[in-house]
């Protein structure tokens, strides 16, 4: 049976995969995203001079910026309102309409700002403009797919999405190096947004067949005032997680020099890889915690172990192989970046604990104290790597890991903290239930 009209979403609901499930696929839908990205890196960095790959990356960079910013936390809103049980279809229709304005109007502001504040480092071509503007757009409405997916308990579907997109992308960037050598940044970021394109297409696809979603984008106030009412503090904790790590590329590309930027940012992806664990296994702690609050602290635990588990495990690969990794870039990269790529990688444990404590933060609403500590640590990360940045990027990575170090040192304590207090709410709700 079919919804009314207005409604695109079938009354059925979809099965839901379990919590467990649902972030190993997504984990490993991410970790296909990043190998086919770290493979696009070493056809870019052999297909071009490593100027042209400081300027691509600079650019993706702003392109993840752009993201953030313009989502408006409209996936974190999604996963509030069908944690409540309302149905998705309203909230998804404010979701998107609002978020592909956002990207628009976020991605053509930075170009036209960095015009002006740098333009001796940015591209007038009209190639980067629209390929950046499809970027922003299609990369804004994945996070929405991503989280939407994960509050109908379907987050394993990311990776044929992912696995499809980075693979399109690949494909092109193989097909550059092959016909055109010494290719520009402005087609290296084409061939890098084909598959965010793809990803966001196969992502609309994947929604319509689980609920019968039907995209009818709403910019009316009465949707989207309350969708951003939920989103747009959880957006705020969001940009000071991942703010510092697409921010630096920028600093270095723009202040230091463009190879600054390309030796730095290979290390940083592959360790993001990494970081993705703890990340996505973060959506769906907060996920559960708001559909089952009395679940909040084993699955809090459970998530934390899955985290350092898996992410411990790709940190330790990293760890021990970051120099023939970077070596497929080509030596230099090697030289200059096998250092920081492992300082990085060990930085996944204070990650984790930091994603952890977040993602309590979020379930139970303390969005105040979470987003001043992530700003304070945050720009923390950011000036002691600037300060770093002549002496190399192991020294960067170095001073990030102590930073992050110290940083979740603390907010392990009042995560500790925080999850007794719930406990111990849990324990004297039955008693005061008897009494009534």
């Amino acid at each position: 049976m079919r919804a009314k009209a207005g409604a695109a979403v079938s009354d059925a609901t979809p099965v839901r995969h379990s919590a467990l499930r649902s972030s190993l696929g997504l984990v490993a839908g991410k970790a296909a995203q990043t190998g086919a990205g770290f493979a696009f890196w070493i056809v870019a960095a052999r297909a071009t001079s490593d100027r042209e790959v400081g300027l691509t990356t600079a650019a993706v960079s702003a392109v993840m910026i752009c993201t953030q910013l313009a989502v408006l936390g409209a996936g974190s809103a999604v996963i509030v309102a069908v944690g409540r049980g309302e149905a998705p279809a309203r909230i998804l229709d404010a979701a998107f309409a609002i978020v592909g304005v956002a990207g628009t109007i976020l991605s053509i502001g930075y170009l036209a700002l960095q015009s002006a504040v740098a333009p001796d480092t940015a591209s007038v071509s009209v190639l980067f403009w629209l390929t950046f503007i499809v970027a922003a757009v299609t990369g804004t409405m994945v996070i929405v797919l991503d989280q939407a997916l994960v509050a109908l308990g379907r987050g394993a579907s990311a990776t044929s999405r992912y696995v499809l997109g980075g693979a399109v992308s690949l494909g092109a960037a193989g097909a550059v190096a092959l016909w055109a050598h010494g290719a520009p940044d402005d087609v290296l970021l084409a061939c890098w947004t084909l598959g965010s394109a793809v990803a966001c297409m196969v992502g609309a696809i994947q929604l319509r067949k689980l609920v019968g979603y039907r995209p009818r984008p709403s910019l009316r106030l009465a949707r989207g005032r309350p969708l951003l009412a939920l989103g747009f503090p959880n957006q705020l904790l969001t940009l000071t997680e991942r703010t510092p790590g697409l921010v630096l590329p920028l600093l270095l590309a723009h202040t230091v020099a463009p190879e600054a930027a390309a030796y730095w940012y290979p290390a940083w992806m592959m360790a993001w890889a990494a970081y993705q664990a703890p990340t996505l296994m973060g959506i769906v702690q907060f996920s559960e915690g708001v559909r089952d609050a009395d679940r909040l602290v084993p699955s809090t635990w459970a998530s934390l172990r899955w985290s350092l588990a898996i992410g411990g495990l790709g940190a330790a690969v990293l760890i021990l192989l970051a120099h023939p990794l970077l070596s497929l870039l080509g030596e230099r990269y090697a030289d200059s970046s096998a250092g920081a790529l492992r300082w990085l990688a060990a930085g996944l444990v204070p990650y984790a604990v930091l994603q952890a404590y977040n993602a309590v933060c979020r379930a139970r609403g303390r969005y105040t104290e979470a987003i001043v500590v992530g700003v304070t640590l945050g720009v923390a990360l950011c000036a002691s790597a600037l300060s770093a940045a002549d002496r190399g990027a192991t020294d960067m990575a170095l001073a990030w890991l102590l930073v992050l170090s110290i940083g979740a040192a603390v907010v392990g304590l009042r995560l500790v903290a925080v999850l007794r207090r719930v406990t111990e709410e849990a324990r004297r709700a039955p008693a005061t239930q008897e009494e009534l």
